[in-house]
């Protein structure tokens, strides 16, 4: 059966195709290529080419903004910011934009992954007639089931034929496809990762290379996701249509529950970091042992932005913009001094802000009574501090704006002293919403320009939490820029971030065990111990990434008492959130656990006025089959096929 995708032949993907020399000390030797034919597979040298495109293609989907929208707008973490387009508006389903084939932004992925899996088949075929060692071939086995694992959760059944059979390398364009079922694309699925498995070393080739606890991680991942959707519990549909047998989905859990053991007791070269911020902060992203997989990026390597350099970034894979998306306009804040108006904190190339672009916003609910961020919550888990930008410190010193500015209460705030924060729910009751106005230039002014408040005896202007609006809120510290070139100054802000985009992390085995063992796993480690090793982690804290100061504390005690005896699926979703916030987990752990609608139907957050700070009630329409995303009209539009056809091949709920 001829099944193919438009623009998808032979090895032609648009990516920066890689070299890799299996002599070349510890890291991936990339040299410029746009397109592989079937030729350049018949070499040794050809078939590592083709392995270090594998690696590259993670930077045209990790990273890219309007990737990690559609996997977290429209979830109970985020909505659309003030400055959101159709792009955001859209994939938040509350009436503020359509979803459909031309607007999902999952498009991202489907216009990548099959170009991939197409290197990996050509790959796995030509390096076995090479005789090319197991080890090595198994890496294009990880990456064939990689994407697939990413396609059969966003998509449904997606074709495994890309022209010349089923998981064949095909170097011919077709404009006709048909979509294998969800079973048909895991068994797959599994049958690849369960190779990696056996085939993979234990300890990564070169730098960053995958391993087989980086097979098991996602082979435990898929074995979990298969067991949901085997068990069906709140009969959400599947596309094409297939009977699924719920009786099998206690084999898979068990399943998934032993990988992940297998890995956490074997751990190899990987472990947790001693402290949440330990794993975050960018000073740790090239020596990082809780990193399993990574998009790579460099500021000093072409390759590592496609050539593109990290100046006055485009907002295009490969570039690494995801975390502009989540940056809310901080250089609105303004300050009085000497009369004149002074911009406290302008636009620099750090962790805690750089280029903003409003449009993500978090939702209030989640920092308030009963969300996975209530104040009992702030108070002992240093995850908080270590995933949110809350105090924003002046940057006069590196802009040479001024020597210091009026602040709160009649106070004067100085160099790196914090201007503005975010305080917390029972905090944010005493706020004097008293406009702070002052003369400026000669005209009567709000002083902060984002209207906030302040509290007595504090010198900074400050928003509640409870105050959370599509115009100001915490910026996602955890995916922030970073550079090593500010050399005292602002830095370059405005470009892509030359940061890695983590896509695998060893604390996630806890988790996909700790899940699978509420859904009846048994063994060694049950759900609460598994959940606790990182809750204890996280009382842990030697560093205030907010107050930028060392610190000494350790609550790991008041976390473990906080767990409750009973682990639910809503316990360990809210673990995910606090231990995944914003990476773009979250779309999938809804859909996967099929909670999406009953966690994410409605939320409150405050309009997108500079000065709104009452929350206000959303409602989201998701049905059942928003549980699919749209096959992108692009690939519809490029298919020799009858219209009645198309229709059959698009998703349900997008059908038109």
């Amino acid at each position: 059966m001829k099944t193919i995708f438009h623009k998808i032949f032979a090895i032609s993907a648009a990516l920066s195709a890689l070299l890799v020399c299996s002599s070349c000390g510890d890291i991936l030797d990339e040299q410029p290529r746009t397109q592989f034919d079937p030729t350049f597979f018949t070499e040794e040298t050809g078939i590592e080419g083709g392995l270090t495109a594998l690696y590259a293609h993670l930077r045209y989907i990790y990273g890219n903004g309007y990737w990690l929208n559609i996997c977290e707008t429209g979830t109970d973490e985020y909505t659309y910011a003030q400055s959101a387009d159709g792009n955001f508006k859209d994939a938040d389903l509350s009436g503020a934009g359509k979803l459909d084939a031309s607007t999902s932004r999952s498009d991202v992925l489907w216009g990548q992954a099959f170009a991939n899996i197409n290197t990996a088949s050509g790959v796995i075929e030509n390096g076995e007639k090479a005789g090319i060692d197991g080890s090595l071939l198994a890496e294009a086995y990880f990456f064939r089931a990689f994407d697939y694992f990413l396609l059969v959760q966003t998509f449904g059944g997606v074709p495994l034929d890309l022209g010349a059979g089923e998981l064949k390398f095909n170097t011919s364009p077709v404009r006709y496809s048909v979509r294998n079922t969800v079973p048909e694309v895991y068994a797959a699925i599994f049958k690849d990762l369960e190779k990696a498995v056996a085939d993979l070393p234990e300890n990564p080739r070169l730098n960053g290379t995958v391993t087989k606890n980086v097979a098991r991680l996602f082979l435990s991942k898929a074995y979990l996701t298969y067991g949901w959707w085997l068990e069906n519990p709140n009969n959400i549909p599947t596309y094409p249509e297939c009977s699924r047998n719920s009786g099998e989905a206690a084999s898979f859990f068990q399943k998934a529950y032993d990988t992940a053991m297998q890995a956490i007791n074997n751990p190899g070269p990987y472990g947790l970091q001693p402290t949440f911020y330990d794993v975050n902060v960018a000073a740790n992203d090239h020596n990082n042992k809780e990193v399993m997989l990574a998009a790579d990026h460099d500021e000093d390597s072409k390759y590592g932005n496609g050539g593109n350099g990290y100046g006055w970034g485009n907002g295009n894979s490969p570039e690494n913009f995801a975390y502009w998306m989540t940056t809310w306009n901080y250089t609105n804040l303004i300050a009085v001094y000497n009369g004149k108006k002074v911009n406290p904190i302008q636009r620099e190339a750090v962790q805690a802000l750089g280029r903003p672009w409003t449009r993500m916003a978090p939702i209030a609910d989640n920092f308030l009574k009963g969300g996975a961020w209530e104040d009992a919550v702030k108070a002992i888990d240093s995850r908080y501090d270590a995933t949110f930008t809350l105090r924003y410190h002046t940057n006069l010193s590196q802009s040479g704006a001024a020597e210091r500015v009026n602040g709160a209460n009649g106070m004067f705030v100085g160099p790196g002293e914090i201007y503005f924060s975010f305080v917390d729910e029972e905090t944010a009751k005493d706020i004097d919403w008293t406009p702070n106005m002052a003369t400026i230039d000669g005209k009567e002014t709000e002083v902060t320009g984002v209207g906030a408040g302040k509290l007595p005896g504090r010198a900074d202007f400050v928003v509640g939490v409870s105050n959370i609006s599509r115009y100001k809120y915490p910026i996602n510290w955890k995916i922030g820029m970073a550079r090593s070139d500010n050399n005292g100054g602002l830095g370059s802000p405005n470009g892509g971030s030359p940061r890695p985009w983590v896509v695998a992390k060893f604390s996630e085995l806890y988790l996909i065990a700790a899940e699978a063992a509420v859904k009846g796993a048994r063994g060694s480690s049950s759900d609460r111990d598994l959940v606790n090793v990182l809750r204890q982690r996280a009382g842990k804290q030697t560093w205030s990434q907010n107050d930028n100061v060392a610190v000494d504390i350790d609550n790991s005690a008041a976390m473990v008492a906080a767990t409750p005896a009973t682990i639910t699926i809503d316990y360990i979703l809210d673990e995910r959130m606090r231990e995944f916030w914003g990476e773009g987990y979250r779309w999938f752990d809804l859909v996967r656990t099929q909670k999406w609608a009953e966690k994410a139907g409605s939320y409150r957050i405050a309009g997108s006025g500079n000065a709104d700070r009452d929350l206000q009630t959303v409602t989201r329409t998701i049905t059942p089959g928003h549980y699919l995303r749209p096959i992108p009209q692009g690939q519809l539009d490029g298919m020799e096929m009858t219209e009645e056809e198309k229709t059959v091949y698009q998703n349900p709920a997008y059908q038109k």
